[in-house]
């Protein structure tokens, strides 16, 4: 039984009591100053809009705004654990908030770090800084190589993939309305596109992973024809080739069967109620050479739109191989995302999410550099993707190489996510990772949707105004060695002697 269960329950019980205290003549005074302010609380929060939390535990949801106030402030600013150990930062969770809701998002007294500790990192300003006003305020990416008929022009912040069915149609269709507020894209995930991503006319990359969804055959492989019918949607506006994910490399996506119900199961064709979980490679390919073929054919199907791949780093020289079939094949990516080991998931196994992948800073450093030394990065363009939230993240991935960001974790707090760790439980509180339709009703998509917009509009300002106080001009402008790291006391390196570059074409030879 749910909690607004209850309250309806107690409510009735309540109505009972004064009706019986009414029939016996007793004084109602005490007994109305006590029950009547609950039951008028517990009706304000289940017609409000603003907290899930509230709408799905009406008034028993008050006690956590309390307990959150009541805590000492200075504990927002250090590195808790979840119940599996895993590290939650409650700053960067309060900048995605604040910036949500459009609060003040700056802080009293400095920094609230430990800027002498091993690890602290900062980035390199100008005393001929520039006015933020001076700088393009939406920087956009252009995504398309030579080959490609209908490229397209990115924001640098947008929506992460995040399947239909890992979350509930209220959580997705916030997002997608904050991207078509905010002007980004939505990264459907590998779970297919559902009317919910259609509904409200936000930009969409459509990934396609190893069970082939939304395109795929009966026995599980892949359909050119459902393919060509989905990809040529007005919005859809990129193909990405998902191999890997960060969260669970060399594993397939997994979706509970106690989420997937009908209408998943029918967008994925598959069995409602049973356990999917995608095989760990592909059907279609299975050499490098041959995954290039098939993002031709993916390019030709969907009449030129920009197709690219996605994957965590693994064995280096695989990498390297899938270079070389560019070079041998002549066929190009538009683009590549670089997952990190460190990215979230709702379900994955621990030892997979914690020790497998390489993280996301190097895998960039990696890829950028394997590409320029195979002379292919002109061509092709590199999307970061793990635990970025702030615009000091987003200037660090583009120090590395980056072209544009891919944000889940950020995104899924703008829209009211506050880590219950019950994502694949199918009890999320607040509506985020669910298919109960008694908790997702507490996610509001009119009121999550301009928090993502507010979010990613903000994010994006923080990142333009570094940017200024660098005397820089645009993202594509910073280097590595303008982000410091410290490793000791008396130690202090930059990016570039961490990941040092490497000429252009160097690998030819």
């Amino acid at each position: 039984m749910k909690a607004r269960e209850y309250f309806i329950i107690f409510t009735l019980l309540v109505l009972i009591i004064l009706g019986a205290i009414v029939y016996f003549n007793t004084n109602l005074i005490w007994v109305s100053i006590i029950f009547v302010p609950i039951i008028l609380l517990g009706i304000y929060d289940l017609v409000q809009t603003k907290h899930a939390i509230n709408r799905n535990f009406p008034v028993i949801g008050h006690f956590r705004y309390i307990l959150e106030e009541i805590r000492p402030e200075i504990m927002q600013y250090f590195v808790e654990t979840d119940t599996e150990g895993r590290p939650i930062s409650r700053m960067f969770r309060s900048i995605v908030y604040q910036r949500a809701k459009k609060s003040n998002d700056t802080n009293p007294f400095g920094t609230k770090m430990d800027v002498y500790r091993d690890g602290y990192e900062w980035m390199n300003h100008s005393i001929y800084a520039k006015h933020s006003e001076e700088l393009e305020n939406n920087p956009r990416v252009l995504i398309g190589g030579q080959d490609c008929k209908q490229p397209y022009s990115a924001s640098i912040l947008n929506v992460s993939a995040m399947s239909f069915g890992s979350l509930s149609k209220n959580a997705v269709m916030a997002l997608n309305k904050g991207a078509k507020i905010g002007g980004f894209l939505q990264n459907t995930g590998e779970g297919g596109i559902a009317e919910y991503h259609l509904r409200h006319g936000g930009d969409l990359t459509w990934q396609i992973g190893t069970g082939y969804f939304g395109c795929r055959t009966k026995d599980g492989g892949f359909s050119e024809e459902l393919f060509r019918e989905k990809s040529n949607l007005e919005q859809v506006k990129m193909i990405e080739i998902k191999l890997s994910q960060g969260a669970k490399p060399g594993h397939g996506g997994i979706l509970p069967g106690k989420k997937n119900t009908e209408e998943i199961a029918g967008i994925r064709n598959v069995e409602p109620g049973t356990d999917v979980i995608s095989p760990p490679t592909h059907s279609a390919f299975t050499t490098t050479d041959e995954m290039m073929y098939f993002i031709k054919k993916l390019r030709d199907l969907s009449g030129g739109k920009p197709i690219g791949f996605k994957l965590c780093i693994g064995k280096k020289s695989e990498f390297e191989e899938i270079c070389k079939s560019m070079i041998n094949t002549g066929i190009k990516p538009d683009f590549i995302t670089i997952d990190g080991g460190e990215g979230g998931t709702g379900a994955a196994p621990l030892e997979f999410s914690n020790s497998l992948g390489m993280p996301m800073r190097d895998g960039l450093a990696f890829a950028y550099n394997t590409l320029q030394g195979y002379n292919l990065k002109k061509d092709i363009k590199l999307i970061a993707s793990g635990k970025i939230i702030s615009g000091f993240h987003m200037a660090r991935a583009f120090a590395l190489g980056a072209d544009l960001i891919n944000s889940a974790r950020a995104m899924m707090l703008a829209i009211g996510c506050i880590q219950a760790l019950e994502c694949n439980n199918n009890s999320c509180p607040v509506g985020v990772a669910t298919q109960n339709k008694s908790l997702m009703k507490g996610l509001v998509v009119d009121d999550k949707a301009i928090r993502v917009a507010n979010y990613h509009k903000s994010t994006v300002h923080s990142f333009v105004e570094l940017l200024a106080a660098s005397n820089l001009e645009k993202h594509s402008d910073l280097k590595r060695s303008m982000i410091n790291r410290r490793q000791e006391m008396d130690k202090v390196v930059t990016y570039e002697d961490v990941y040092p570059y490497i000429e252009q074409g160097s690998l030819l030879n």
